[in-house]
Order: C-alpha cells, then structure tokens, then sequence
C-alpha cells in the first residue's frame, strides 16, 4: 500500500518486440485475427423439395387436387439434389409421400362416391 504523502509514479513504457520479422508476402492476408473462426458454409435447400412439400401439403386443404404435382416435385427435386449436392431430400422425399398418400385418398375418396351414387341409382324408386 503506498502513503497518501508519496506521490504515484507514472507507468514504465512497454518495450515493443524487437525484431517483429518480415512482413508477410504481397497478397497474402496473414493469420485472422485472434478469437475468429471461419464459418462453415451449408449448401443452400433446393426450392423445389421446399415446393413439393408445400404443394402437397396445401393439397389436403385443396380436396387433393395439386397432390400430384407436388409427388411430380418431389422427384424433380430429388434429382436435382443428387447433381448439385443441394439439401433438401428429406422435405423432397416428404413432399413425394404425402402426395402420393393425398392422391391415393382422394382417388378412394372419388371411387366411393362414383360406387354411392351408382347404387343409389340402381335402387331407385323401383
């Protein structure tokens, strides 16, 4: 602890180093900076595997009418994932299930009402 009657003493000057070496070779952008890290960058998600999904699943409010299209997306995109390395195969794989589940519904749903009336008819008034 010093005494309030002794006067504070100025900090000694910090030596610099003393041979900092060559500078680095033109071009060159050095070491990054202390405390950064490169971002790993992801592939983008295909648009398409987004679209089939969204497609297929808007089919269900729809009554199944763009079911199809959206399973015909799926597997555009599925393809295109393949060549370009792009994600999205899991929302093109989904995209391609629903629509085809959404399709098989709809079609079932259509033969069932084509069978009711059919028997609805042919009891008739008879």
């Amino acid at each position: 602890m010093s005494q309030p009657d002794q006067p504070i003493s100025a900090p000694l000057p910090q030596a610099g180093p003393a041979n900092p070496g060559p500078p680095p070779p033109p071009g060159h952008p050095g070491p990054p900076p202390y405390g950064y890290y490169p971002v790993a960058v992801r592939p983008p998600t295909n648009g398409l595997a987004i679209a089939s999904l969204a497609v297929s699943c808007g089919a269900i409010a729809l009554c199944g009418v763009l079911a199809f299209i959206g399973s015909i997306l799926g597997h555009v995109a599925r393809k295109q994932i393949r060549e370009t390395g792009e994600q999205g195969d899991g929302l093109a794989l989904a995209g391609i299930i629903v629509g085809y589940s959404v399709t098989g519904l709809y079609v079932l749903f259509i033969a069932a009402y084509v069978g009711f009336v059919v028997i609805v008819v042919a009891s008739g008034p008879n």
